[in-house]
């Protein structure tokens, strides 16, 4: 039954409706909840990882000593990713270090190889999430279109029954129909802003990310070239 002309409140339309358009809106308040949460813990997460990575990278930039940037602890969330990407490529560069037969071309491919693989895996944790809210970005309008279709639907159907039709009669159930597109546009335009902001900015920190590893493949090459050159001019 849709309500009538007194009880036009969002909730009485919403309890009114047909169960069809009242799961259409479950699943819309889900999305939208879903979302929210995700673009809520995501931007916090990134605000923790951006505050890491400039204390991380001024440590790095005012220390001349790389044994000591690599004791440095290791935070416990997973936004450490320029000291992730640090720790991987000395790690490397340790282990190549101690072949004395290494060339320094080799050991700053090597070095390269294994950094490039961090990046990867951290452009793969920056992606996660983003294909939900797009996802909901794309899909939510069209399943509040079709909730305020099939109530719209049904009130003609109902009101074909009807001897004589009027705005009253009329408005409820195309008023309770048009909630669920309403809730789709609602659920829908904050996901696909988040999904861009999100996405512009994890392109923005990958770059940020090769910027550092030449950076650190510069110092690497520099002191490989430099025991190289001591190796040769050792009798």
């Amino acid at each position: 039954m849709h309500s009538t002309m007194n009880d036009m409140t969002i909730w009485g339309l919403v309890s009114d409706a047909s169960l069809v358009v009242q799961a259409v809106m479950l699943v819309l308040i889900l999305a939208s909840v879903g979302s929210w949460c995700l673009i809520v813990l995501r931007h916090l997460a990134m605000r923790r990882g951006e505050k890491h990575q400039k204390q991380f990278l001024a440590t790095f930039r005012g220390e001349d000593n790389l044994d000591s940037l690599a004791q440095l602890p290791v935070p416990g969330h997973r936004q450490a990713a320029l000291q992730t990407l640090f720790n991987a490529g000395y790690a490397e560069y340790q282990l190549l270090h101690g072949d004395w037969d290494a060339s320094p071309a080799s050991v700053q491919e090597g070095v390269e190889r294994v950094m490039q693989g961090v990046i990867s895996e951290q452009e793969a944790d920056l992606e996660a999430g983003l294909s939900f809210l797009a996802t909901v970005g794309s899909v939510s309008p069209y399943i509040g279109l079709f909730g305020t279709v099939w109530g719209i639907m049904n009130s003609f159907r109902s009101l074909g029954a009807m001897q004589s039709v009027s705005i009253a009669t009329v408005a409820p159930g195309i008023a309770e129909a048009l909630i669920a597109t309403a809730m789709g546009l609602f659920a829908a335009i904050p996901a696909v802003i988040a999904y861009n902001r999100f996405s512009t900015d994890s392109e923005a920190l990958i770059s940020r990310y090769e910027i550092f590893m030449e950076e650190f493949l510069s110092i690497v090459s520099r002191h490989a070239l430099t025991r190289s050159r001591a190796v040769r001019r050792e009798p």
